[in-house]
């Protein structure tokens, strides 16, 4: 799995010009699923996203987690992480997952992060084409894959 995490001070996701969700202050959570991802990458990288120190204590040192500060989370899907862009110039999506298996590791990956968050976490839809707007504080970005883990 492959996730590109934003803090942002706001963030919602659009489908056909209507709000589905939105967020205050929390994490922007693109996730890319591939063929090879099984639910012990889920875990690792719930527990990994819950726990990462990237929100400013009050010495203004990033020393917090999203859990700690509060924080909430928006998380959508995103095959496009996967984009193999090697030759020419068409991305190619093969190591992406089918939605078949996609879609249900997404939803353990959504299922996992709100248990560890102890709320409910924002989503976009699985397919849809969406808008995203967000405000990115910082600006802190972070990339995370969890075939890079060891």
């Amino acid at each position: 799995m492959k996730t590109v995490i934003q803090r942002v001070t706001r963030a919602s996701v659009s489908i056909g010009g209507t709000i589905k969700s939105s967020i205050g202050k929390g994490l922007m959570v693109l996730v890319g699923i591939e063929d090879a991802d099984d639910d012990s990458d889920v875990e690792w990288l719930c527990i990994k996203i819950v726990q990462l120190r990237i929100f400013d204590d009050n010495e203004g040192v990033m020393n917090l987690s999203v859990l700690e500060t509060g924080g909430e989370i928006l998380a959508v899907s995103q095959f496009t992480l996967h984009a193999k862009t090697r030759k020419g110039n068409r991305p190619s999506y093969i190591m992406a997952a089918r939605p078949e298996k996609a879609i249900p590791l997404y939803n353990n990956f959504v299922k996992k992060l709100s248990e560890l968050m102890g709320k409910e976490i924002k989503t976009g839809e699985f397919g849809a084409m969406m808008d995203i707007e967000l405000v990115n504080e910082g600006p802190v970005t972070i990339i995370i894959d969890t075939k890079n883990k060891e």
